[in-house]
C-alpha cells in the first residue's frame, strides 16, 4: 500500500473557528459586491461597470462627432480590458445608458433598436450601433486627460483604468440608480439639470442654505417618462433623512369619443405619461385582466395608440360609468399609481452611506473642487514647462551668432549641449530644445511667435496661481462650468408636482387616492360621525353593496346581473369593521362607513377586492370569507382549513385592533392556501369532506384540536390520499341539511338526527359517504343549508346552476347520488353556495 503524503504537516496549518472564517469570509464577499458591482460611487454616479463602459468608448475615440460604431465592438474591449463578466450584462448596461425612458439625460447615443417602454427587448449587440453623447462627453471625459482623477490597474494589471470619472455635473442625481447589494440597496430618483444646478450654486454661495430654501429651488424628481408627483411628504422625507416614499401617477385627460353610426358619444381616459419604469404592455393587460375577473367595472374598450409622436392609451367607458370613480380604481388598483421608494445611498471614500439631498450635493463639490484643483495644477505645471522651454528659445535666438559658433566647433551634440549649458546659463531641458529646434524657427515671424507664446502663458500662470491660491476665485470658476453646461444641456421639467387639492380626483367625496396611511390621517382630523344602522350585502362576484335599511329590495329587485346573486346580508352599523379573510392566510379589516353607498335599481356595488390595499390587490388572493367582528370576540372561535388538509382552531380575540395592511393568520407551506372558515364554539362537532367523497366527524376540544396563535401552521385535520384536496367543511347543526354535489353534477343530502358519521379522531382518514358513477368524477363541494332554499351550482364554465334543496335525495348506504343538473361537454361543477333569497 502507497505511503500517503502529509500535505497537512505541523507549521502549515492554522486553526481557525468556524464562525470566525465564515464571518471574515462573507464579509469580504459583502464588500465586494457593495463596492466592485452593485453601489454608484457618490463622485461620478457611475457603478463600476458604467464607468468602464464610459472610458472604453473615450479610448476608442467615441466621440458624439464620429460616426457611431458596433455595440459588439464596445461590449468586447470592456471584457478584455476592464470588466471580466458576462457580456449580456455588460450590454444591458449599455443599453439603459442609451435609453431616454431610463436615464433622464442619456449619456449614450444610439443607433438602432434599445428596446421600448413597453418592455421590448434590444437587438442584438451585432446590429445595435453606439456613440458618446454629447452630455456624456462633455460631462464626464473632457478632463480625463488631465490627471484629475487616479487610475489603477485593471484585473491583469495590463492597462490602466480610472478608479472615478471626472464628472462636471451630479449624474448620480440627475439620471439616478438603482442596485441591491448584500444587506442594503439604493434607489435614487432622476433630477432635471437646471434645478440641480441652480442648487449646487446656491449652496456654493451659502454653504448654510437652509432646507426650505433648497427645496424650492430642487421642488422633487425630475422623471424621464413624466407624470405627476403627488405628495409632497414623501419628497421631503427622502431629501432630509434619505429614505422614503414619493406618490407618482400617470397623467390621464378625459376626451369625447366621436360616435359610431347609430351610436351615442362616449367619454374616454387617455392616459399619456405612465409613471416611471412601469411597464405600458403590462399595465394594459393588467387592467384586461382586471375587466375580465370583473374587479373592474364600467370599461367597455382599451387600445394603445402610442406612436413615434407619444404615448396615447385610450380607455373607452361604458354609458352610465363615473370617470372619476373608474379613475380612483385604475389608481388604487394598477400601476397607474405608483410609489417610488427613494433610497439614496451611494459609496463615499469606499463606505456606503445613506445621504440626505443636502449631503449629496455637498459631496460633489468637494469633489468637483477637488478635481479642479488637480486639473489647474496640472495646467500650471505644464505651462510652466512650456515657458521653461520658451525662456530658453527666446535666450538663443537673442544669442544667435554665439549659438551658431558653439555648434560649428562642438565635436558632437553632447559637447554642444555642455557648452550651451555653461555660457549661455540654460538647463538641460532648455538646451535640448535649442538643439532639437528647426532652421525655420529663426526666421523673425517665428520669433515673433515665440514671444507672443511666451507672454500669453505667463498671463496664463498667473490667472492659474490665482485660482489655486483664492479658493473664492475657484468657487467662480466652478460656477462658471456649470452656468455653461446648464446653458447647454438643460431642458424643462418633464414630472409635474401637484398638491392633493389641485388634484380632481381627490375632491370627490373624499375618495384621495392616495395610501390608505393618509386616508387614516385624514379621518382622524374629522370629527367622527355617529354610527348609522346599515345594511351589507356581498354576492358571488365578489361585490359588496351598503343600502339603507328602509331602502331594502323585495325579491327579484336585487338590481344584479342573471350570472350574480347574493350569497350574504348582514344587518350593522358604519363603526363596525368587515373582516376579509384571503386565501393567502391574512385577514383585512373594512370599516363600513367606507363601502360607498349604493344607489339605484341597477347598481352591482363596488368589487370588495378594490377595497383592500394595494399590496392585497397586487397578489393573486381569493376571497374566502366575509365576517363582521361581534361584540366579545374572546367569548368566539374560527376554525381554519387549508386544500391539503391542515386545520386551525384560532380564537376571535385575535382579529381585534388590525390595521388597514392585513395580518397574517395563518402560515402556510408551499402550494397550499386557506380554504375553508367556520365560526366554532368548544364541544361542537365539525364534518369535513375531500375530493375522495370521505367524510370525517369529531369533536372540537382542547384535546383534539387546541386553540393556537396566529403564528401556527395548524395540525393535520385529515389523511388525504395522491391528488385529492379537502373540498368541505361545516360545523354540525341539526337544523340543516349536508348537501354532496360531485364535479359531474350527482348530489344526495343528509338529514339530522343521522348515525351515519360515526365520530372519529382528527387526522383519521374518514368514512367513505359517496361513491361515483365514473372513475374521473370527484366530490366538487359539502355545504350544510336550510330546507326548502336554493343552491347555486358554479361550473368552470362560468355558468350558474341554480337547484332547489328540496329535490335532492336524501342519502342511502353506498349511494351514488342523483344527477340534479345538466352540464354541457367538458363542463364540470367547481363551487356549491347556498343563496340568500
Amino acid at each position: 500500500m502507497a505511503k500517503q503524503l502529509n500535505l497537512l504537516s505541523k507549521g502549515q496549518v492554522i486553526t481557525t473557528a468556524l464562525h470566525t472564517e465564515m464571518q471574515r469570509s462573507y464579509l469580504e464577499y459583502a464588500m465586494s459586491v457593495i463596492v466592485g458591482r452593485a453601489l454608484p460611487d457618490v463622485r461620478d454616479g457611475l457603478k463600476p461597470v458604467h464607468r468602464r463602459i464610459l472610458y472604453a468608448m473615450h479610448e476608442l475615440g467615441l466621440t458624439p462627432d464620429r460616426p457611431y460604431r458596433k455595440c459588439a465592438r464596445v461590449v468586447g474591449d470592456v471584457l478584455g480590458k476592464y470588466h471580466p463578466h458576462g457580456d449580456q450584462s455588460v450590454y444591458d448596461a449599455l443599453v439603459r445608458l442609451v435609453q431616454d425612458f431610463s436615464s433622464r439625460y442619456p449619456l449614450l447615443a444610439g443607433h438602432g433598436n434599445f428596446g421600448s417602454v413597453d418592455n421590448d427587448p434590444p437587438a442584438a449587440m451585432r446590429y445595435t450601433e453606439t456613440r458618446l453623447a454629447a452630455v456624456g462627453q462633455e460631462g464626464m471625459l473632457t478632463e480625463i486627460a488631465e490627471e484629475t482623477v487616479d487610475f489603477t490597474g485593471n484585473f491583469d494589471n495590463s492597462q490602466q483604468e480610472p478608479t472615478v470619472l471626472p464628472a462636471q455635473l451630479p449624474f448620480l442625481l440627475l439620471n439616478g440608480c438603482a442596485g441591491i447589494a448584500v444587506g442594503m440597496a439604493t434607489n435614487v430618483p432622476p433630477h432635471n439639470l437646471g434645478e440641480i444646478v441652480d442648487g449646487l450654486i446656491a449652496l456654493i454661495d451659502n454653504h448654510d442654505l437652509s432646507d426650505e430654501k433648497l427645496f424650492q429651488l430642487i421642488p422633487g424628481p425630475d422623471f424621464p417618462t413624466g407624470g405627476e408627483i403627488v405628495d409632497h411628504g414623501g419628497i421631503k422625507e427622502a431629501y432630509t433623512t434619505g429614505k422614503g416614499g414619493i406618490i407618482l401617477r400617470g397623467i390621464v385627460t378625459m376626451e369625447e369619443i366621436p360616435a359610431t353610426r347609430g351610436g351615442k358619444r362616449r367619454t374616454a381616459l387617455i392616459v399619456t405619461e405612465l409613471p416611471f419604469q412601469v411597464n405600458k404592455a403590462g399595465w394594459i393587460e393588467k387592467i384586461a385582466d382586471l375587466v375580465n375577473q370583473g374587479r373592474l367595472q364600467g370599461i367597455s374598450d382599451i387600445r394603445d395608440e402610442s406612436d413615434r409622436e407619444g404615448m396615447r392609451v385610450v380607455i373607452e367607458l361604458k354609458r352610465d360609468t363615473n370617470p372619476q370613480e373608474l379613475l380612483q380604481n385604475l389608481y388604487q388598483q394598477t400601476a397607474l399609481q405608483t410609489t417610488f421608494g427613494a433610497i439614496l445611498l451611494a459609496l463615499v471614500d469606499g463606505q456606503p452611506r445613506q445621504l440626505s439631498l443636502r449631503q449629496l450635493l455637498q459631496e460633489f463639490l468637494k469633489f468637483r473642487e477637488h478635481t479642479l484643483n488637480r486639473r489647474y495644477s496640472y495646467e500650471l505645471g505644464k505651462a510652466e514647462n512650456r515657458v521653461n522651454i520658451l525662456s530658453g528659445l527666446l535666450k538663443a535666438l537673442s544669442h544667435l551668432d554665439d549659438v551658431i559658433t558653439i555648434l560649428r566647433q562642438a565635436a558632437d551634440g553632447s559637447t554642444a549641449k555642455m557648452t550651451l549649458c555653461s555660457r549661455l546659463d540654460l538647463s538641460d531641458l532648455q538646451a535640448d530644445a535649442i538643439l532639437s529646434m528647426p532652421l525655420r524657427r529663426l526666421t523673425s515671424l517665428e520669433q515673433q511667435n515665440l514671444q507672443e507664446e511666451f507672454d500669453q502663458l505667463n498671463r496664463e500662470i498667473s490667472v492659474l496661481r490665482k485660482l489655486l491660491e483664492d479658493r473664492q476665485e475657484l468657487l467662480k470658476a466652478l460656477k462658471k462650468d456649470l452656468r455653461s453646461l446648464k446653458r447647454k444641456y438643460n431642458d424643462p421639467r418633464r414630472t409635474k408636482i401637484v398638491n392633493n387639492k389641485e388634484n380632481p380626483v381627490s375632491e370627490e367625496k373624499g375618495k384621495t387616492g392616495v395610501g390608505s396611511q393618509e386616508k387614516k390621517e385624514i379621518r382622524t382630523e374629522v370629527a367622527k360621525p355617529a354610527a348609522e344602522e346599515t345594511i351589507l350585502e356581498v354576492t358571488q362576484r365578489g361585490y359588496v353593496r351598503r343600502i339603507s335599511p328602509s331602502s331594502k329590495k323585495s325579491k327579484g329587485e336585487n338590481g344584479l346581473l342573471d350570472h350574480d346573486f347574493i350569497i350574504q346580508t348582514e344587518l350593522t352599523n358604519t363603526h363596525k369593521d368587515l373582516l376579509i379573510l384571503t386565501s393567502s392566510g391574512k385577514v383585512y379589516p373594512i370599516t363600513v362607513g367606507d363601502i360607498p353607498v349604493t344607489t339605484g335599481r341597477a347598481a352591482r356595488g363596488t368589487p370588495l377586492i378594490t377595497m383592500l390595499t394595494n399590496t392585497a390587490q397586487g397578489n393573486t388572493e381569493g376571497v374566502i370569507s366575509r365576517f363582521l367582528l361581534p361584540e366579545k370576540p374572546e367569548t368566539q372561535e374560527m376554525v381554519l382549513l387549508t386544500k391539503e388538509g391542515r386545520i386551525k382552531r384560532l380564537s376571535l380575540s385575535e382579529f381585534v385592533n388590525l390595521s388597514r395592511r392585513g395580518m397574517t393568520i395563518l402560515k402556510l407551506k408551499d402550494n397550499d392556501e386557506l380554504a375553508f372558515t367556520q365560526f366554532i364554539t368548544s364541544g361542537q362537532h365539525i364534518i369535513l369532506a375531500s375530493s375522495s367523497g370521505r367524510l370525517l366527524r369529531f369533536p372540537v376540544n382542547d384535546e383534539q384540536l387546541p386553540i393556537m396563535g396566529r403564528a401556527a401552521m395548524g395540525l393535520q385535520a385529515f389523511r388525504l390520499l395522491k391528488n385529492q384536496q379537502m373540498v368541505g367543511c361545516v360545523n354540525l347543526n341539526q337544523d340543516h341539511k349536508l348537501l354532496l354535489v360531485t364535479q359531474e353534477g350527482f348530489a344526495t343530502s343528509i338529514s339530522w338526527p343521522a348515525n351515519q358519521l360515526r365520530v372519529a379522531n382528527r387526522g383519521d382518514l374518514g368514512i367513505q359517504i359517496l361513491k361515483f358513477h365514473n372513475k374521473t368524477d370527484n366530490l366538487a363541494a359539502m355545504v350544510q343549508v336550510k330546507p326548502a332554499r336554493e343552491v347555486a351550482l358554479m361550473t368552470n364554465k362560468d355558468r350558474v346552476i341554480r337547484v332547489s334543496v328540496d329535490i335532492i335525495p336524501s342519502f342511502s348506504k353506498d349511494t351514488k347520488g342523483e344527477s340534479i343538473c345538466q352540464l354541457n361537454r367538458d363542463e364540470k361543477i367547481i363551487a356549491v353556495v347556498e343563496v340568500d333569497v
